[in-house]
């Protein structure tokens, strides 16, 4: 066969798949013979480029497309973030667009909710007219009855920014289940946002900490680009530590496996601490120069302030002075100021961490003492303290270690665990020198810096995810508080509950711990729509409106395209029209806000959209009509000073500006350093909230973690009773990690089933043998509560033996190919107290007990 009597036949393959099934659309199509001219047309050729849409990066596609359909996809090679790769789910995306089992038309609800759904298609004009009259009829009595609910935002100027401000929805995120609670930490500690991730051309020691090296993400990126540099790193000698109860993908590609008890990161965070400033290798100017930690403590936590201004002690006049003033502050010694006795925050510090040894560390984290103090002796080794590299001219500190740390943060003491984290840096001066610890892609502080040192605990009413409450004052709006809040809002101090919801590419029942909680929570709904191109469990269950979205044919971004060292912007442009009755999301928000409307006017969904995607004269969108989707993206485009506009990423996809400049990639280049933001070694503010939540009457188990320096304490699932003896933990498996694509055949067949992963020793323990099908059987240390799921055990040597896991994709039902896959660990894990962060972010650990089905 002839290459191009192959394409054309792909394609008519392709084209006819779209008539093998239709979703609840109750009629078949029809397939009409192609005239002469169709014919030919159908032999054309060519290039699209776009981006991935089912992966977390949004990689640089070339798309092969024929006759007016795609029938391949290939890595764009100009694409900084994957270089013309693509990973299997980019690739695979295609049958994902083709998919039978789409939505296919609009559905509106036939029978009732919280059993499987019976829908019958509708027009668009009917579907957003019901949707459309729900939510004016409701906003208008209670804005805040209504909530809108992401799992992933692709476009936030459109979505977050745009919709959620002009109907006054309430944004509910997902980040509480992905990496929020580092978020968080980073936002308070060091003022950036994002976790934590190596200057990984210039580093010499990374502790990989729960990240799944060869076969996972990490911060904002996802599989193609942090493996690539790892192994370019690797080449230039990198050392990795991996920190890890499972070894996962690490392999050879890491030269250490601590197999840490799930959990107890914190622990071992401080251990370091510990250790390193027991053998004195701390850099004391950066800690001087660029933290809190010379400020002096009064006995009660707060700092000794003038006027207003926080006071040290200068070792060049031996008095106390305001930091400004200060020439040589000194962070050891006890003084007196006024009467009142002080401290430098790092004699606090040293104090607190004179019991975290590494012996101590071993009993609660499993890693042996000897382990810990020589990981401590290398850290500080490679750090290098005191040592400079020239780089494009600039003279600038060289500390080329740090953490790669992502999804292990959401555990009950995420937040502070990095905090911990973060301060093993502080300590080496590595946070945002050369080779040494990052946050963001480039020097960009962010206001949770300020706000979150600002935050205050109000009285009651709270909204629905408990913002500015006695119980989550930090607090990075949990789904699964918000279905403990719905379920009792009295506890709570929640005055309204919502009645309308709208989900955005989100799936709770099977994306988020509870779903026991979830499903009751959403029986409360009196009106849900999704907008979604499949039928999701959640919609099956609970929507009355499905608005079928497209996949990928679609326009879509702003997409930042950076790699972290170089800067280059993307956008998502349709590589063909939108399948079946699917329109694109952003076509889908334009139309509702114009039913509902919000679109017009100055506070519309329009202005709205000026300001958030930063248009300039003359391409602000006039504010009384309805534009086109790509018009507002050549609107964008222009602004960018990109003179072809829109069509300029239809021709090439990408805008790749260039190397990002030391200036702007280090704080430590900044003029003055950190734009002269103080990194907060000791968080004074966390011990105020603290107080103001006590004064409210909150109880200890929402204010004990607001300490102003990182404090172990027993973990909650640690007093469930002994029979309840493993960790059960969650991981993301790289071939569906943030997408919903069990069901795409080319991936089922790489990951098809779901399993327990168990050591073996504590497998035969249990008289179970590899392939066993077993319960799993979890237990709520607060409510005494027990859940369970039948799955297979499947027998793993690069497991904790106290430590079983499961992948986090599976438990779907509806779409027929991902029937009988296996169950979700989200089945097993709760939520609310005790398996949340102080920052309401959840945590994927509970103890169970397994035993032979």
């Amino acid at each position: 066969m002839k290459r191009r009597t192959f394409l054309k036949s792909s394609a008519a393959a392709a084209s006819g798949s779209l008539v093998a099934g239709s979703l609840m659309a109750g009629c078949l199509e029809t397939i009409v013979e192609a005239t002469i001219d169709e014919k030919q047309a159908a032999q054309k050729e060519e290039w699209v480029p776009t981006t991935c849409w089912i992966g977390k990066q949004d990689c640089g596609i070339l798309a092969r497309r024929v006759g007016g359909r795609v029938v391949k996809l290939e890595g764009h090679p100009a694409n900084p973030v994957n270089h013309g790769t693509l990973c299997p789910k980019g690739i695979a995306q295609i049958m994902a667009m083709y998919d039978t089992n789409r939505v296919k038309a609009p559905l509106i609800r036939t029978n009732e909710k919280g059993v499987p759904g019976e829908f019958r298609r509708a027009s668009w004009e009917e579907a957003l007219t019901l949707v459309a009259g729900k939510v004016k009829e409701t906003r208008a009595r209670d804005p805040h009855a209504v909530i809108w609910q992401k799992g992933r935002s692709k476009a936030k100027a459109f979505y977050d920014d745009a919709f959620a401000g002009a109907t006054g929805a309430t944004k509910l995120h997902h980040g509480a289940y992905c990496s929020d609670a580092g978020y968080r930490a980073c936002e308070y500690t060091v003022g950036l946002h994002g976790v934590l991730h190596p200057d990984f051309r210039h580093c010499r020691y990374l502790l990989s900490w729960g990240w799944n090296i060869t076969n996972a993400g990490g911060n904002k990126l996802c599989y193609l680009t942090w493996p690539r540099q790892l192994v370019d790193a690797r080449e230039r000698g990198l050392k990795v530590v991996a920190i890890d109860p499972r070894l996962r993908g690490a392999g050879r590609f890491a030269d250490e496996w601590l197999p840490i008890k799930p959990g107890t990161d914190l622990a071992l965070a401080m251990a370091l601490c510990h250790q390193l400033v027991k053998q004195g290798t701390i850099d004391q100017d950066y800690l001087k120069s660029f933290t809190n930690a010379p400020y002096l403590v009064k006995d009660d936590g707060t700092f000794l302030r003038m006027a207003g201004s926080e006071m040290v002690w200068d070792a060049a006049t031996g008095a106390a002075v305001v930091r400004a003033e200060a020439r040589d502050p000194v962070l050891s010694g006890e003084f007196t100021v006024d009467g009142q006795p002080v401290r430098p925050a790092f004699e606090v510090f040293t104090k607190h961490i004179a019991t975290y040894t590494p012996e101590w560390a071993e009993t609660v984290c499993g890693i042996p003492a000897a382990t810990i103090a020589h990981v401590a002796k290398e850290l500080g080794e490679n750090a290098m303290i005191g040592n400079k590299m020239l780089v494009e001219g600039l003279s600038l500190p060289y500390r080329p270690v740090a953490i790669m740390a992502y999804h292990m943060t959401q555990q009950e003491l995420g937040f502070q665990a990095v905090r911990a984290m973060l301060t093993v840096m502080m300590l080496l001066g590595a946070v945002e020198a050369v080779g040494g610890q990052r946050v963001d892609f480039s020097w960009k502080p962010n206001d949770n810096y300020d706000k979150l040192d600002q935050a205050t605990v109000k009285d009651g009413p709270y909204n629905i995810y408990l913002k500015e409450s006695k119980f989550f004052p930090i607090n990075s709006n949990n789904s699964g508080i918000v279905a403990k809040a719905m379920l009792d809002p009295a506890k709570y101090g929640v005055k309204s509950i919502p009645e309308v919801c709208i989900l955005h590419m989100t799936n709770p029942l099977i994306a988020y711990p509870s779903r026991k909680d979830i499903m009751e929570a959403y029986s409360k709904l009196k009106f849900v729509v999704a907008i979604d191109p499949w039928l999701s469990e959640t919609a099956d269950y609970f929507a009355d409106v499905v608005l079928p979205a497209a996949t990928m044919e679609k326009y879509e971004g702003p997409i930042s395209a950076t790699d972290q060292y170089v800067d280059a912007v993307t956008l998502r442009v349709p590589p063909m029209a939108p399948l079946y009755e699917s329109r694109g999301d952003i076509d889908i928000y334009l139309d509702l806000c114009e039913k509902i409307g919000v679109l017009l006017g100055p506070d519309g969904y329009l202005a709205l959209l000026n300001k958030s995607l930063k248009l300039k004269e003359p391409y602000l969108l006039p504010l009384d009509k309805k534009p086109e989707v790509r018009a507002i993206f050549d609107a964008w485009a222009k602004s960018q000073g990109i003179e072809e506009g829109v069509a300029f990423f239809e021709r090439n996809g990408v805008k790749v500006k260039g190397p990002v400049p030391a200036s702007k990639f280090y704080g430590i280049a900044q003029n003055p350093p950190f734009d002269g933001r103080i990194q907060r070694l000791y968080g004074e503010s966390l011990l105020r909230i603290q107080q103001e939540m006590k004064a409210k009457g909150a109880d200890e188990i929402y204010w004990r973690d607001y300490t102003p320096l990182p404090t172990w304490r027993p973990l909650t699932l640690d007093a469930s009773p002994a029979d309840y003896d493993l960790y059960l933990v969650s991981f993301k498996l790289i071939e569906f990690k943030q997408s919903r694509s069990a069901f795409i055949p080319i991936l089922n067949e790489l990951a098809p089933d779901q399993c327990l992963e168990i050591n073996p020793k504590a497998a035969s323990s249990r008289g179970i043998e590899d392939g066993d099908e077993v319960w799993v059987e979890s237990h709520n240390a607060i409510t005494g509560e027990t859940r369970k799921l039948k799955v297979v055990a499947s027998y793993r040597e690069s497991i904790r033996p106290d430590t079983v896991g499961m992948a986090h994709h599976y438990g779907m039902w509806v779409h027929p190919r991902a029937k009988g896959m296996g169950a979700s660990p989200n089945e097993l894990f709760f939520t609310g107290e005790g398996y949340v962060t102080n920052t309401a972010d959840q945590s994927f650990h509970v103890k169970v007990r397994v035993y032979k089905a």
